[in-house]
């Protein structure tokens, strides 16, 4: 439900958009057409390294038309991929940035190579004479812009004279395009790839000395602007960490190649970013769920990580980006006490304000549910929520509001365009004891309601003491309004085993890993929940409960004991 006092907001929100949709027709029209011809470069004098992994094995199942892209596997029958009916708008879009390309390279062999040349020249047939739909969408033109240059040797290595040509002339005019629209991209992570793609462009290709330093400019005024000084992102999304990241360190490499030192403002971001991303990972590799963080295939991670030359420990307060990490010896605890992301780049951002994750030894116990931007659009509302979080929800409703008006979602999306505007936060560190102290106003409007948690972490790791505490304003105690009903949630990971043991106590356990006992001042209980976060979709997974009215009892104590340690590494 929209108050009337966000409704101006709304429409702001909407009008901006409009605004930016406009200026893009318009440079797409024959006013600035002719832009996008002009001088065709000769060749690519550099190829920047692609830091994500590949998978050779796909290689083969393109040939024989079978496409797995974004979760979906879309069998052609015989017929061009890019006319083929996509499955969905993630499809699609992975399908025209051509970041299969690294698939097919690493496969290594001459069929695989011809494939990547025959796919190449057929979506320039079909799509790239004409600048118009998804596949022309600034965001995909970006990142198949850097594919295009990260395996230019697969295209270009003994091509014939015909291929090389329409290669470069296709590029030429990408670039020219994307330099056209990068000033018109929503805000976000997107926006700053288009900067990196337009620098990395000016490096590879032959171009003015005003071009180069434009793109230089650029791309140094939005790592400012997007990267905050603890390395975070401005979306707080730990994927946009490693995304980004993927993309910057092939980047400076590829300026350490040339004859152009690397902007400061790259250097920098760069070595702040690497520990903010150590911040995040858990002992499993993976990272934390918080703010659009779907599955993350660990050894993503591990390849951006090997190019970290100071390799030092992960942050362990990110104010700026608005998280708590509490470790000790195999235990981790990664805790959002953050507000939500400016509205313009929390499209993909959640209602999880003091929710926290718990790993112990290589396995995940405490999450969130997870879902990124990608995932099914069913349950992306939900897993957005504050119920899907490792935290407490009032009478069920989110410390966020989103913005979900019929009509208005098809240009803005669904931001966060409300919740908590404070929050405080004390840092605990004593001899052999680390925590912290957060409180948030997200119920104070619709309930008159402060949520406070306390999480400690002792006994090198094996106790985790935590209080959550409701308060009217003034830390005064609370009185009945019938909108009191609480429900404090602990999300498991689906590869936890639960039970109940002969005391009442909630046992947790892993495969080969630490054994857990939960216990609260109240009776918990143990229900079903979801995961959204599979590799292969959403799956069940259970989840523990404490349900209490605040006003008769406005403090709840729980705690985590570690009482078995298992076997690893």
């Amino acid at each position: 439900m929209v108050a009337l006092s966000e409704t101006p907001q709304l429409w702001g929100l909407a009008t901006a958009q409009l605004w930016r949709r406009f200026r893009r027709r318009v440079r797409m029209g024959p006013l600035y057409r002719w832009r996008f011809t002009g001088f065709t470069p000769e060749r690519v004098l550099i190829a920047p390294q692609d830091l994500r992994p590949a998978d050779p094995q796909l290689a083969e199942e393109f040939y024989h038309g079978r496409f797995a892209l974004a979760g979906r596997v879309v069998e052609t029958g015989g017929r061009s991929p890019f006319l083929v009916e996509p499955p969905n708008a993630a499809w699609q879009a992975a399908l025209h940035n051509f970041g299969w390309l690294r698939n097919l390279r690493a496969a290594g062999t001459e069929l695989a190579t011809a494939n990547a040349r025959a796919l190449l020249s057929d979506w320039i047939t079909t799509h790239g004479r004409s600048i118009s739909g998804p596949a022309w969408a600034p965001e995909v033109t970006a990142q198949r812009i850097i594919a295009w240059l990260q395996h230019s040797n697969l295209i270009l290595a003994g091509a014939e004279l015909r291929t090389y040509r329409q290669f470069m002339r296709s590029l030429a005019m990408q670039v020219r395009y994307l330099r056209t629209m990068a000033a018109v991209m929503d805000d976000g992570e997107e926006k700053l790839r288009a900067r990196i793609a337009l620098a990395l462009a000016a490096l590879a290709l032959p171009v003015s000395s005003s071009t180069s330093r434009s793109a230089r400019r650029n791309l140094e005024l939005e790592l400012v602007r997007q990267i905050l000084p603890d390395g975070g992102h401005i979306s707080r999304n730990p994927l946009a960490i490693l995304e980004l990241l993927a993309d910057l360190l092939p980047l400076r490499q590829t300026y350490a190649s040339g004859q152009e030192a690397p902007p400061k403002a790259l250097i920098e971001a760069i070595e702040r970013m690497l520990p903010a991303l150590r911040f995040f990972r858990h002992h499993d590799g993976s990272l934390a769920l918080f703010n659009g963080v779907g599955a993350t295939m660990p050894e993503r991670v591990i390849a951006v990580l090997r190019h970290d030359d100071i390799g030092g420990l992960p942050l362990i307060h990110a104010a700026h980006s608005g998280y708590e990490r509490l470790s000790m010896d195999s235990t981790t605890i990664i805790a959002d006490t953050g507000l939500a992301p400016p509205v313009t780049a929390s499209r993909d951002a959640h209602a999880g304000c003091l929710s926290f994750e718990m790993s112990s030894g290589r396995s995940r116990y405490i999450v969130n549910a997870g879902v990124d931007r990608y995932g099914p659009a069913e349950f992306r509302p939900l897993a957005r929520s504050t119920a899907a979080h490792s935290t407490a929800t009032i009478n069920d409703t989110s410390s966020c509001r989103f913005s979900n008006t019929s009509g208005l979602s098809t240009m803005i999306g669904t931001p966060i365009i409300a919740g908590p505007s404070k929050v405080n936060i004390e840092r605990i560190e004593k001899p052999g004891v680390i925590g912290f102290v957060a409180n948030h106003n997200g119920y104070v409007r619709p309930f008159g309601i402060y949520h406070e948690r306390q999480i400690v972490l002792s006994h090198n790791g094996s106790v985790i003491e935590g209080i959550d505490s409701f308060f009217a304003a003034g830390r005064n105690p609370l009185r009945h309004t019938g909108a009191e009903e609480i429900v404090i949630r602990f999300h498991l990971h689906p590869s936890v085993n639960v039970s109940v043991d002969d005391h009442g106590l909630i046992v947790l356990q892993a495969d080969n890993d630490d054994i857990w006992m939960f216990s609260s001042t109240i009776q918990p209980f143990v229900e079903d929940s979801l995961f959204f976060a599979g590799f292969r979709g959403p799956v069940k997974t259970r989840q523990i409960t404490l349900s209490v009215n605040a006003a008769n009892r406005p403090e709840v104590e729980w705690q985590f004991t570690r009482t078995t340690l298992g076997v690893y590494g």
